[in-house]
């Protein structure tokens, strides 16, 4: 970075060695006058007091650095794992809760406020989930707004219940109703900038702990999920009621998946690189110890068996289209749509995970497993 000049730090060098300075100039001037320009400048005609080096003053630097505007955003869902985005007066496609940071504002002040003007609702938030950098040549801003690019801040706003979100007042104007939007609708919802910066946003939120530095919605560094573009398709809706223990035998089974877990506590899941799409494994998908009937979850086209078992270790990958990840019970959950239903499974899981004498796993992004197999 450029350093300012501290003019006054200067003047006092400047004075502290004149004496030694003087005789120097002075003979450098004798010396070199047939080479140097008219009186009053130095070498080549330039100004004896010509800075050298990256000293700027602090007009110069001020000068220098650029302008853009900021904003911050809210990203908030509901227990089903669906996006709150809402409509507005002056535009056709839908947005995030949020808007433009004042002046001497932080974010996440703004933030708040922007949720209490447009919602009527207060709170704090915050864990930031990704900051964007969004470019002065993004389309579809006027010429004459004079758009200079954008740092945007997208928090946190948590799941919201039925009454919480029951208690929203939506102001006289600008603000023209909400809805809670399946991830993989945003694109067809919003703008696509917008509806990409959600999208990771989302994902980092499942992640865990940090916050995703983007640049015009792409993640900088990447994660699995975002790699494999999970969420760009809609999950399958998978509700019902969950029963412990094994499926009665006059009750067709739909389908039986595994909730298998590594040595960390977190377990396998298999996500199918085409679609995006979240799916658990077959129980028989590696060698395991410990298997047990977990429960089954029943609706009205059949029933969904759930086996919980350690596993010892992973074959190689028998299927090229699905990628294979190591995940916390609860992100499981969130790339899902399991209903209220999902909840009473999850606890099951990590009774399971008890039983197993296995750990409570860290939130961490999932890992991407090898395609040639992993032995524990």
């Amino acid at each position: 970075m450029p350093q300012l000049t501290d003019q006054g730090a200067i003047d006092r060098a400047e004075t502290d060695g004149a004496a030694i300075d003087r005789a120097e100039t002075d003979a450098a001037e004798t010396d070199g006058a047939a080479i140097d320009g008219p009186a009053g400048t130095g070498p080549a005609g330039t100004d004896d007091h010509e800075r050298t080096g990256t000293w700027m003053t602090p007009e110069e630097y001020g000068a220098s650095r650029a302008a853009v505007w900021t904003a911050a955003v809210v990203l908030v869902t509901d227990t089903d794992g669906r996006v709150l985005v809402q409509s507005v007066d002056y535009r056709a496609d839908r947005l995030l809760p949020g808007g433009a940071v004042d002046a001497g504002e932080a974010p996440s002040a703004a933030a708040a406020r922007e949720l209490r003007e447009e919602l009527g609702v207060d709170g704090r938030y915050p864990r930031g989930l990704a900051v964007d950098w969004i470019p002065a040549d993004t389309p579809g801003f006027p010429p004459e707004m004079r758009f200079p690019g954008e740092i945007l801040h997208v928090y946190d706003g948590g799941t919201w219940s039925a009454e919480r979100i029951d208690a929203v007042r939506l102001p006289a104007q600008e603000i023209t109703g909400i809805h809670f939007a399946e991830p993989a609708d945003l694109p067809a919802l919003m703008d696509a900038g917008d509806a990409r910066r959600a999208l990771s946003a989302l994902r980092a939120r499942i992640n865990g702990p940090g916050t995703a530095l983007l640049e015009d919605g792409r993640p900088t560094a990447p994660t699995a999920l975002d790699r494999l573009g999970v969420l760009r398709t809609r999950r399958t809706p998978l509700h019902g009621t969950w029963h412990p223990g094994p499926v009665p035998a006059q009750l067709p089974v739909r389908d039986h998946c595994g909730w298998l877990f590594g040595p960390d506590g977190r377990v396998l899941l298999l996500i199918a690189r085409a679609t995006g799409t979240a799916h658990l494994p077959p129980p028989t998908a590696g060698p395991a110890t410990g298997a047990v009937p977990l429960g089954y979850r029943h609706a009205a086209q059949g029933s969904h068996a759930r086996t919980a078992a350690r596993l010892t270790g992973l074959p190689p990958a028998p299927d090229p289209a699905y990628a294979r990840l190591l995940a916390t019970p609860e992100q499981v959950r969130e790339l899902s749509d399991w209903g209220p239903a999902g909840a009473h499974e999850l606890a099951a899981v990590h009774e399971a995970r008890a039983r197993l004498s296995l750990p409570v796993p860290t939130r961490t992004p999932p890992t991407e497993l090898p395609e040639d197999g992993v032995r524990w």
